[in-house]
């Protein structure tokens, strides 16, 4: 698998404001810390074995049958309350994403991919707000509910849905997270047999070996290879890994992977996060939704995605 990875990075995203004006967490409402402090404080290595027996595919077991056209409509009230640049629905983001990735003459399974990296969100179908998943709000009230209070807990919690990622199972790396003055509050830091640098893993164990926050990504990989899709392998890490930002973007685990692979597979990841993250705009009037999802749905059909699907 090749593209020029360099040339056709963030260079070649239309932005919609600068980078440095993209995730700022200083100043952030109280919902977006909240949301943080839930994850530090529920995010386990327990809780992660408990989500993953919950939503496994094994011996069969799936918890609804749908298209993807029909899991969009479901994401059509769903707007990412760890997110600090964006106040629009899911189903807008991917688009802006997909198309930025096309219009910078990327693959179509790079395209497909960036349609589909956050449809893991999903999962607060059948969700509670003890699991971190009982999140369906539309962007009139969450606007609501800020200018109510900025110091009242959210009414809704999504700290299993989205959100950056950090290993479980391992020390919190305070230098690569955000808000990490909650890293206390985890209970594994208490634990010796987490609490180290490597944990309960090995030195230079290999990424795919390494446990992650539970939340959308992980649950969107093991959808897509339950539903047999021919989405490549480079397609595959990117949705898994692609909110790992103290992996991605820190550097904080390179004591656990294994060079030179591991280092390759996370180019792949970096360059779907600049279309991610910057192609984040507010103003949505070139998406026209009628006129590109038959494009779309042709590329779900060419990567065994289109009909009904396991979830």
């Amino acid at each position: 698998m090749s593209i020029d990875t360099k040339k056709k990075g963030s260079d070649q995203v239309n932005m919609a404001k600068e980078k440095q004006d993209f995730r700022v967490y200083d100043g952030s409402n109280s919902r977006v810390e909240e949301h943080y402090k839930n994850m530090r404080m529920y995010q386990t290595v327990a809780f992660y074995r408990k989500m993953e027996h919950k939503y496994t595919f094994e011996n069969g077991k799936y918890r609804a049958l749908m298209t993807i056209d029909e899991a969009f409509d479901h994401l059509d009230s769903y707007v990412d309350a760890s997110d600090p640049d964006f106040e629009l629905p899911n189903r807008l983001h991917l688009l802006q994403t997909a198309e930025a990735i096309r219009q910078a003459g990327h693959p179509d399974w790079f395209q497909l991919v960036g349609l589909l990296h956050d449809m893991g969100k999903i999962m607060f179908l059948w969700g509670t707000a003890e699991d971190g998943q009982d999140a369906t709000m539309t962007t009139t009230t969450r606007s609501a509910n800020q200018n109510t209070s900025h110091d009242k807990a959210p009414h809704y919690q999504q700290w299993a849905l989205g959100g950056d990622t950090f290993v479980v199972g391992c020390r919190i790396p305070d230098d690569a997270v955000v808000f990490p003055e909650f890293n206390p509050l985890n209970p594994d830091m208490n634990n010796p047999l987490y609490n180290t640098e490597c944990g309960m893993y090995e030195p230079h164990c290999g990424l795919s070996k390494l446990c992650f926050c539970w939340g959308h990504d992980e649950y969107m990989y093991r959808m897509l290879v339950a539903n047999d899709t021919s989405l490549p392998p480079e397609g595959l890490d990117m949705i898994r890994y692609h909110s790992a930002y103290p992996l991605h973007e820190k550097d904080a685990y390179a004591h656990l992977l294994q060079p030179p692979r591991d280092h390759e597979r996370l180019v792949w990841v970096r360059l779907l996060n600049q279309f991610d993250l910057y192609t984040k705009d507010e103003n949505t009037q070139g998406l026209n939704v009628d006129v590109l999802w038959p494009y779309y749905k042709e590329l779900l059909e060419k990567y065994g995605l289109g009909g009904k699907l396991k979830w």
